[in-house]
């Protein structure tokens, strides 16, 4: 299961309907890159693959292949838009080791 908080759901709920895509799904995902080995992704789409997980949480339609799937299992999704910087946060709990952004881990 991935999570998301209710600030990730303000600003995606935002994003969505500025895009006018009233039936989009948002894309969660890992791909190989980033400083710790593994990154993550978000974007949005309106075609699920046979290989996609649809998950729903808090009013947003996820999609994630099977093998991100694995990495992101409890993950929660938020949204921070403090003074260390404004964007989406991956709190994951399988991540053994982060890069200082944030952006990118390991298992």
């Amino acid at each position: 299961m991935i999570n998301i908080s209710d600030s990730a759901r303000d600003r995606l709920l935002h994003l969505l309907d500025k895009k006018e895509k009233e039936n989009a799904y948002v894309r969660v995902g890992v791909e190989s890159g980033g400083c710790s080995g593994l990154s993550y992704k978000l974007d949005f789409d309106d075609t699920k693959n046979e290989d996609d997980e649809l998950i729903e949480d808090n009013e947003i339609r996820l999609l994630v292949n099977k093998k991100s799937f694995l990495y992101l299992v409890g993950t929660t999704l938020e949204f921070s838009d403090g003074l260390n910087g404004k964007g989406f946060v991956f709190n994951n709990p399988n991540a053994s080791r982060t890069c200082g952004c944030g952006e990118s881990f390991s298992l």
